[in-house]
């Protein structure tokens, strides 16, 4: 990787109670603790270490996020939680990424489905690890996480700008 290579990983957030007094207030389950933290545990092993974390403003993707750093061994306080990524689209995620300052080498984004699964697809170049690739587009089940080399800046990070690194279940 270059010295302009960035990393991005996008992670749909782990399994969910249910139910909830709102969709937007629903907790993680006991299985999805376990998996965050699991999948926090697999990127460290991958190297990754975020210098930040845009995480959906919803309970269920802030405990992930908590789990997640939590199983990585990275400080929870690295995140920022964005109200607009709990309804956002594809696009309207991507958006956000690009608003990310340059000084990030490594962003770590978690979010909800449908969008996260379309956001990974939609970055996918198909010029990198081909299993991987092949993996995440077959189902991007909760707890889902891909993770990408992006070159260049984020604010020109666009349709397959990012090669697939490697893709990962965590299952705790």
């Amino acid at each position: 990787m270059s010295e302009q290579t960035r990393t991005l990983v996008v992670m749909r957030h782990a399994k969910a109670e249910q139910d909830g007094a709102t969709d937007f207030e629903r907790r993680l389950a006991e299985r999805g603790e376990r998996d965050a933290h699991a999948a926090g545990a697999w990127l460290a092993g991958q190297g990754v270490a975020p210098d930040l974390a845009l995480v959906s403003a919803a309970v269920r993707t802030h405990q992930t996020w908590e789990s997640l750093a939590e199983g990585a061994g990275w400080d929870v306080e690295l995140a920022s939680y964005d109200e607009s990524l709990y309804a956002a689209g594809p696009e309207s995620a991507l958006d956000v990424i690009r608003e990310v300052d340059d000084a990030v080498r490594t962003l770590v984004v978690v979010g909800h489905n449908p969008t996260m699964a379309y956001l990974a697809q939609l970055l996918d170049d198909g010029d990198g690890d081909q299993d991987a690739s092949a993996e995440m587009v077959a189902g991007y089940p909760t707890g889902a996480t891909t993770v990408f080399a992006v070159e260049g800046d984020w604010s020109d990070l666009d349709e397959a700008g990012a090669r697939v690194v490697a893709f990962h279940v965590g299952r705790g």
